[in-house]
């Protein structure tokens, strides 16, 4: 079960320019690397897409510790 309220779930919106990445870097990853989020990782709330910090920092190779 996803817990709403765990700050490692973020907008793809949010994590993209947290990670220093244009506003549409997870949309455009996702729609065309799907395989490269890990399992459980990202998921489409009707248009919207939450991600994890775990998917963020597995397709970026950047921790989040580090930015």
């Amino acid at each position: 079960m996803i817990n709403l309220n765990d700050s490692d779930l973020m907008s793809a919106a949010e994590a993209s320019l947290k990670w220093g990445k244009s506003e549409n870097y997870v949309r455009q990853m996702f729609a065309k690397y799907p395989d490269k989020f890990p399992d459980g990782s990202i998921r489409k709330f009707g248009k919207q897409l939450v991600v994890t910090r775990q998917g963020m920092e597995h397709v970026t190779g950047v921790l989040a510790e580090d930015l």
